[in-house]
C-alpha cells in the first residue's frame, strides 16, 4: 500500500477517536445532569443516552477495525508473502486481519464478534488456531439464532480468502479451525533474512517516544534499587529503536532540593576555598553522611542549609557553583556503572525543569486548577477517588509532583513525544496514575498521547527480604558487578576455558557472562514480580539463564566455521539455494524464527520483557533439537567433513541473526569463543 493511503487510513482512524472522546463528553454531561437531578438512570426517558452509548460503541469498533484494515491492506500489497524492504511480516497480525474480515463478512450483525487466533503447541491442531466459533455461538445463541460451534467454524471458513500465508484450514470436532501454514512463506521470509544478512522489523507508526529510567539521587551511590530500572528501561529503548522509534532516553536525576543546601553549606565549610580551588571530594557517600549527621543534630546548620536551598533556586552564582561541582563528581561516578553495562543516557534532572515548573505553577494558577489546603496549593486530577498532587509546598517551595508535572508538560510541548514510558518500581505506580489524570485535566495529555508506568517488583537477597549486605547496608551496584566478575572468572576456569582461550578471549567472556547474567536474570523474570538474586542460579549452564543462551548462540556460529563457511559466502549462498523445511524439527524451527515480528508487537503493547528472553529459550531449544536430528555437516569416521548441507546451513545462518537481535535488544553481548 503506498505511504497516501496508509496516511489516509490513519487520519480515518483518529477522526474516529475523535467523535469518541465527543460523544463520551456528551454522555458525561447527559449523566451529570440526571445525577443532579437527584434521578436514577432508570427512571428518566433515555432514548437520547442508549442512542449515545450505542454510536460509542460501534465508533470503538469501527476505529479498531480501521487500525487492523492498514495492517491487513499492507499485508495484501505485499501478497502476504513478500518482505518488504525494511520491515517482515507478522504472521498472528495477518491471520487476525483474515480471520476477523471473515467473521465480519459471515456475521455482519454481531457487533464486535471474538477474533480468538493462538498458536498450537501440537502439530497434529496445525500450526496456529482460530478459536472464535465457541464464543461466536454464545452470542448468536442470546440473539435467538440456534446453530454449533461446528456450522459457525465452517461458515468462517467458508468465506476466508485464499492466501499465500495458509496451506490448509480444517475443523476440529468442538468448532476450532486448525490453520496449517504454508512452508513457502517461512522459507521465502528467513531466505530474504540470509541474504541481507540482517534481521528487520515488524512495521511500526514511527513516534516520538521518551523513555525515563535509572534517576539516581546525585551525591548517593547507585546501588541494588536502581538496577531494575536501569535495565529495563535500557531494553525497552533497544527495542523501540529497533522498530524504528525516534526514542529519547532521559535519566531524570534527583539534582534539587533540601539535600543539596546541606551538602553544599557541609562542602563551604570543609572546603572554604572551593571556588577557586577544586575540592578533594573522591568519597561522595561518606560526604553526604557527614552533611546529613549536621543536619540533623545542628539547628544552625539546618537554618543555613534551607537558605542555600533557597539561594541555589534563585541560581545564586556561588550556590550553583558548588552544586556543581558535587552533581560532576556524582556524575562521574554514574558514568563507570553505565559504561560497564552499556547503557546510554541523556541527563535531565530536576533542575532542569525549575524555570518549568515557575511556569507551570503560573499556568495552573490562571486556569483556576489550584486550590488552598493548608497553606499549601494543590491540584485535584479527574477521578473523585484520589488524592491530589501537592504543586506548591506551604513554604512557597516546588515538590516532586511539580517537577513531574512539569516535565510531561515540557516532554509534549517541546519534545514533541507521543509516548512517554516511566520505568520505576511499583509503589510509584499511584502516584503516576494521578499525574496522568492531573495531567489530562489540565489540557498537558489528549487522547492522541500515550502514557505507561512500567513498575517491577524489589530484588531480594536469599532470606527473601530486601537484597543487603550482611552488615544491613544497600548493596552497591558497581560492588555486585565486581562480584558478577570474579564469580564468572571463577565459572570459566572450572571449565577450563583459561587454557583454551587468549587472555583478551577469556576477558571478553567474563565481562559477556557477568553482566549479561544479571541483565538477562531480571528480564527474565515477570517484572511485577519480586526475583531472589542468585549468583549461582544466573551462572548455571542450562535452562533459561544467559550463560546457556550466550554459549548456545557462540555453539551456533562455530557450525559455520568448522564448515568453512563465512556470512558473505552463506548470503551468497541464499540467492540460489533454498532452506529446507522437509524434517519435522527443520520445520519446527522455522515456525519458532517467525515468530520474532509477533513477540516484539506484543511486547510493544504490554511492555514485559521476559516475553522476550522465553522466545529465546525456546528457540535455543528448537535449535537443540533440529541440530540433534538434521547433520548440517556430516563428516567421516576420521573427521573429515564430507558433505555440508547447505539448506539446513542456511536455516543455521537465519537462527544465530534473530538470536542475536534477541541479544542486542536485551542488551547482552555475544562473543566468538566461550
Amino acid at each position: 500500500m503506498s505511504t497516501i493511503n496508509l496516511e489516509n487510513f490513519h487520519k480515518r482512524a483518529a477522526a474516529a477517536e475523535e467523535e469518541i472522546v465527543f460523544l463520551k463528553k456528551e454522555i458525561e454531561c447527559l449523566r451529570q445532569d440526571i445525577k443532579a437531578n437527584n434521578c436514577k438512570i432508570n427512571s428518566v426517558p433515555k432514548d437520547e443516552y442508549v442512542k449515545l452509548e450505542q454510536e460509542n460503541i460501534k465508533l470503538k469498533y469501527r476505529v479498531t477495525i480501521l487500525k487492523r484494515t492498514i495492517e491487513a491492506e499492507r499485508a495484501k500489497s505485499q501478497n502476504e508473502m513478500e518482505v518488504t524492504e525494511n520491515n517482515v511480516i507478522s504472521v498472528y497480525e495477518t491471520l487476525f486481519n483474515i480471520f476477523q474480515k471473515a467473521i465480519l463478512t459471515t456475521y455482519p450483525d454481531i457487533c464486535d464478534p471474538p477474533i480468538i487466533v493462538t498458536s498450537s503447541s501440537n502439530p497434529k491442531f496445525g500450526d496456529y488456531q482460530c478459536n472464535s466459533a465457541m464464543p461466536l455461538c454464545k452470542q448468536l445463541s442470546s440473539n435467538g439464532i440456534q446453530t454449533t460451534p461446528r456450522d459457525i467454524a465452517n461458515n468462517i471458513i467458508s468465506k476466508v480468502e485464499k492466501s499465500s500465508l495458509i496451506s490448509k484450514l480444517e475443523v476440529a470436532n468442538a468448532g476450532f479451525i486448525n490453520i496449517h501454514l504454508k512452508k513457502e512463506f517461512a522459507q521465502t521470509t528467513l531466505s530474504n533474512l540470509v541474504k541481507s544478512g540482517k534481521a528487520f522489523p515488524p512495521y511500526a507508526k514511527r513516534q516520538r517516544v521518551i523513555v525515563d529510567f535509572s534517576s539516581p539521587n546525585i551525591a548517593k551511590e547507585m546501588h541494588v534499587g536502581h538496577l531494575r530500572s536501569t535495565i529495563i528501561g535500557d531494553s525497552i529503548s533497544r527495542l523501540l529503536e529497533f522498530l524504528g522509534h525516534d526514542v529519547l532516553r532521559i535519566n531524570h536525576v534527583g539534582d534539587w532540593g533540601t539535600q543539596f543546601g546541606m551538602l553544599i553549606a557541609h562542602l563551604q565549610d570543609r572546603f572554604p576555598n572551593y571556588l577557586t580551588v577544586s575540592p578533594p571530594i573522591t568519597d561522595l557517600q561518606s560526604f553526604y553522611k557527614e552533611s546529613k549527621i549536621r543536619f540533623d543534630k545542628c539547628e544552625e546548620f539546618k537554618k543555613r542549609a534551607y537558605q542555600y536551598v533557597v539561594k541555589l533556586q534563585a541560581f545564586d552564582p556561588d550556590m550553583t557553583k558548588a552544586w556543581q561541582l558535587i552533581c560532576d563528581v556524582s556524575r562521574k561516578e554514574f558514568e563507570k556503572v553505565y559504561t560497564r553495562l552499556d547503557i546510554n543516557l541523556i541527563e535531565r534532572g530536576e533542575s532542569f525543569y525549575q524555570k518549568h515548573m515557575e511556569a507551570l505553577v503560573k499556568t495552573l494558577e490562571a486556569r483556576g486548577l489550584l486550590e488552598e489546603d493548608e497553606g499549601r496549593k494543590v491540584m485535584w486530577g479527574k477521578r473523585d477517588n484520589e488524592i491530589p498532587l501537592t504543586i506548591v509546598k506551604s513554604d512557597g517551595g516546588f515538590t516532586y509532583d511539580t517537577s513531574d508535572l512539569a516535565a510531561i508538560k515540557q516532554r509534549i510541548e517541546e519534545e514533541e513525544a507521543d509516548w512517554i514510558i516511566y520505568v520505576t518500581d511499583s509503589g510509584q505506580s499511584q502516584h503516576f496514575q494521578i499525574l496522568k489524570s492531573c495531567a489530562e485535566r489540565a489540557g498537558i495529555l489528549r487522547s492522541c498521547h500515550r502514557i505507561d508506568h512500567v513498575g517491577f517488583g524489589v530484588v531480594l537477597g536469599s532470606d527473601k527480604r530486601k537484597f543487603k549486605t550482611r552488615s544491613g547496608d544497600t548493596v552497591k551496584l558497581s560492588d555486585l558487578l565486581d562480584e558478577g566478575l570474579k564469580r564468572a572468572l571463577q565459572k570459566l576456569k572450572e571449565k577450563g576455558r583459561d587454557k583454551e582461550l587468549t587472555e583478551e578471549e577469556l576477558k571478553l567472556a567474563q565481562e559477556s557472562i557477568a553482566y549479561g547474567c544479571i541483565k538477562y536474570a531480571d528480564l527474565s523474570h515477570n517484572r511485577n514480580h519480586e526475583y531472589v538474586f542468585s549468583f549461582d542460579k544466573m551462572l548455571e549452564d542450562k535452562g533459561n539463564t544467559a550463560v546457556y543462551l550466550l554459549y548456545a548462540l557462540t555453539r551456533i556460529r562455530s557450525i559455520a566455521r568448522a564448515a568453512n563457511m563465512s556470512q558473505e559466502k552463506l548470503q551468497e549462498l541464499a540467492q540460489n539455494t533454498q532452506i529446507s523445511l522437509e524434517h519435522e524439527k527443520e520445520w519446527k524451527l522455522a515456525k519458532v524464527l517467525i515468530k520474532f515480528p509477533d513477540v516484539l508487537i506484543k511486547i510493544t503493547k504490554d511492555l514485559y520483557l521476559h516475553q522476550l528472553c522465553e522466545y529465546c529459550y525456546e528457540m535455543s531449544c528448537a535449535f537443540s533439537e533440529f541440530y540433534d536430528n538434521c547433520y548440517c555437516v556430516e563428516k567421516n569416521e576420521y573427521g573429515q567433513i564430507i558433505n555440508i548441507n547447505i539448506d539446513r546451513m542456511l536455516l543455521t545462518e537465519a537462527t544465530a541473526i534473530i538470536m542475536e537481535k534477541c541479544f542486542m535488544i536485551l542488551g547482552l553481548k555475544p562473543v566468538t569463543r566461550m
